[in-house]
């Protein structure tokens, strides 16, 4: 009988997804869930958009976002076409016959897994729960979250998962501020907690994505994400550690890695840097070694990788106070001026940025900060509370070291290293320009 009934189930949803006659929800509407809901309301889905921002869903309604990559004129179309509705009400889960789930999964202080956007999220959507849904999380967890939170959460009032609905995990793969590979291009990896939930979730997704890749499970899905940024992390602290040997060494990294790369087989470059930063690769891996602890396991590559890259801006401050001391002058008091606040090139996002944790360093050491970054107006953040300078100005005021800690394509760089100041390179921004006021990583 429940053969019978999964497979009714699923042939009526597929059916429904195929014709563009299922309706579709999407909860939290950040950089993951937000792409996705419009992608779905332009290719034809009714899509519920979903989030607890009421400021946010305000804006989205009146065809306005703020969100790295998103598209207005995409938005306000879907609006118009009255594809997408934003909202703040969960009793329209009732409504709809698919839910993706895209709320933040940050860190505890003690780099435990922080479940609870997941939890509510989940605890809203069984209150609705009905025969023939599929739910799929794609917020970044550790394995076995499908399995060992989400599935008896919602199996709670007798429903079962492959039986009467279907439940899936399905890893984001946003890069902020990568225009050439969005929601649509990114190969989309389905991982269900039995076949016939695989399946659904995978013919969900073909709808939207040009590739889905289907595994086994959700628990190796949910593991797929995590190696990603696991392999990222792993493979930058290797080489912020190359960096700090070639300092040692006085040996300019950035040459080894240059001529590495060129070897075409068995080489793949990553390049040093200040520190990690964003909503991933910073965070990720401890999902991963903090799953593998509770089996007993020590992830060595992991907790070692995390160490290099979090000494990362203590190395950066040591290197300004290098590049001060050679101008006979002291950190404290020292007035240093920071290319660049968020944590990659051409984005406004701050989280986990190294860029900050220089900047309260420096401060902690009795440095005068200040920064420029045409995506960051300001920031207020472990006491530090600064207001961006524009570029030309804080250089004609008496800055005595910049660091370039962000490489924006917006800044100038030749005008920069005119200024009388020491420069800090830690991005190789400098790459093309020589001179005993450069310090590099």
């Amino acid at each position: 009988m429940c053969v019978i009934t999964s497979y009714t189930n699923a042939m009526s949803l597929l059916n429904k997804i195929r014709n563009r006659e299922a309706s579709v929800a999407v909860i939290g509407l950040g950089y993951v869930g937000f792409p996705l809901a419009v992608e779905f309301a332009k290719t034809g889905f009714r899509t519920i958009a979903l989030d607890i921002d009421i400021d946010k869903v305000h804006s989205i309604q009146n065809g306005q976002i703020d969100i790295i990559g998103a598209d207005v004129n995409d938005l306000q179309e879907v609006l118009k076409t009255g594809n997408l509705i934003p909202t703040t009400d969960f009793s329209e889960l009732a409504k709809v016959d698919t839910i993706s789930i895209c709320v933040p999964t940050p860190l505890s202080k003690t780099h435990d897994p922080d479940l609870s956007f997941i939890v509510s999220a989940v605890d809203e959507i069984s209150k609705y729960l009905h025969p023939d849904h599929l739910v799929v999380l794609e917020s970044t967890t550790y394995p076995g979250t499908v399995e060992e939170v989400v599935k008896p959460k919602l199996e709670a009032d007798g429903l079962r998962a492959g039986q009467d609905f279907f439940l899936a995990f399905s890893p984001e793969r946003v890069d902020p501020g990568n225009f050439q590979w969005v929601t649509r291009n990114i190969p989309k990896v389905v991982g269900g907690v039995d076949e016939r939930s695989t399946e659904v979730a995978k013919i969900l997704y073909e709808q939207i994505v040009e590739t889905v890749v289907p595994v086994s499970s959700a628990t190796v899905a949910e593991t797929v994400k995590l190696f990603e940024n696991t392999f990222r992390a792993v493979n930058i602290g290797l080489v912020n550690e190359l960096a700090l040997m070639c300092s040692a060494l006085g040996v300019n990294v950035w040459e080894v890695i240059d001529a590495a790369k060129t070897k075409p087989f068995g080489f793949m470059p990553f390049y040093p840097g200040p520190g990690l930063g964003g909503h991933c690769i910073p965070i990720d891996p401890f999902y991963l070694s903090w799953k593998a602890r509770q089996s007993g396991f020590e992830s060595r590559f992991i907790e070692l990788a995390g160490a290099v890259n979090a000494a990362m801006p203590g190395h950066v401050v040591k290197r300004v106070a290098e590049a001060l001391t050679s101008q006979g002058k002291s950190l404290r008091g020292a007035n240093v001026h920071l290319f660049g606040l968020s944590y990659k090139a051409n984005v406004g996002d701050t989280r986990e940025s190294p860029a900050v944790d220089i900047a309260l360093l420096l401060h902690d050491q009795g440095a005068v900060i200040s920064y420029s970054d045409p995506f960051v107006t300001n920031i207020d953040q472990g006491g530090l509370k600064l207001t961006a300078t524009e570029p030309d100005v804080a250089l004609s005021d008496g800055i005595d070291c910049v660091v370039i800690t962000t490489a924006h394509d917006d800044f100038n760089y030749s005008d920069l290293v005119k200024c009388k100041a020491v420069i800090v390179d830690t991005r190789n921004a400098l790459k093309d320009f020589q001179g005993d006021r450069i310090f590099r990583l």
